[in-house]
């Protein structure tokens, strides 16, 4: 019987003659290639050609110098409390005399004076802690509006205002407590550029608050002198 199945590989189709061997392949067409202007000339005029354009002046905002330094903490993780102890502490003194004071509490040489049913320090107070946690976080917003009030060139600057929130607090591992959040804001003014209210207050406070705190421990003493009689 004759074989009718077609040759399949390569091999088998030059042996039978399908295949023409001696066929050539036909040349691919050269596309012609548009040579640029700055190809036929040398480097150094195609440098002077390609000369960097002159960059425009930026023009910078004029700083404005303010009357206040200002210090605008968010979210501070201390308590409430604290917070509003130390700004009442803090207030109407001078920015190094406030961070020397601080540092005294830290060490435990000073107290903060506080209300409620808290025990009795020594010096001329009644009840105080030393909330060091609050303190250190204090202290370096103090020290960053001393930087302000320099950058201001403010002469003899004042702590006019010191005020402290409650934040939202977030809650803690499972949702069993909530954490303390608050927020602080703290102003330094020239003591010349105070208002009249203000001086008038600011003097108040410097020569009535040790009156204050003498009459408040010379009636309690009384009291429990008078106590201890019947």
């Amino acid at each position: 019987m004759p074989n009718t199945e077609k040759p399949t590989t390569i091999a088998q189709q030059k042996k039978s003659g399908t295949v023409d061997t001696k066929t050539k392949k036909q040349p691919v067409p050269k596309v012609p290639i548009n040579k640029s202007k700055t190809d036929d000339l040398p480097i150094e005029k195609v440098e002077q050609e390609k000369k960097p354009e002159p960059k425009k002046p930026v023009q910078s905002k004029p700083k404005v110098k303010r009357d206040y330094a200002v210090v605008d903490a968010k979210s501070v993780p201390i308590s409430a409390k604290h917070s509003i102890a130390i700004c009442r502490f803090i207030k109407n003194k001078k920015i190094e005399k406030a961070i020397e004071n601080l540092g005294e509490v830290l060490i435990k040489k000073r107290a903060i004076p506080m209300k409620g049913e808290i025990p009795h320090r020594k010096g001329k107070m009644m009840s105080g802690r030393y909330p060091q946690k609050a303190v250190g976080h204090f202290i370096k917003l103090l020290k960053s509006l001393e930087a302000n009030a320099n950058m201001n060139e403010l002469n003899e600057p004042i702590i006019a205002e010191a005020i402290s929130n409650l934040a939202q607090r977030p809650y803690g591992r499972f949702g069993k407590t909530k954490k303390k959040r608050t927020h602080i804001k703290i102003v330094a003014k020239e003591k010349k550029k105070l208002n009249k209210k203000e001086k008038e207050k600011w003097k108040q406070i410097c020569q009535v608050n040790l009156k204050k705190n003498f009459h408040s421990y010379k009636k309690y003493t009384e009291v429990i002198l008078n106590e201890r009689k019947k």
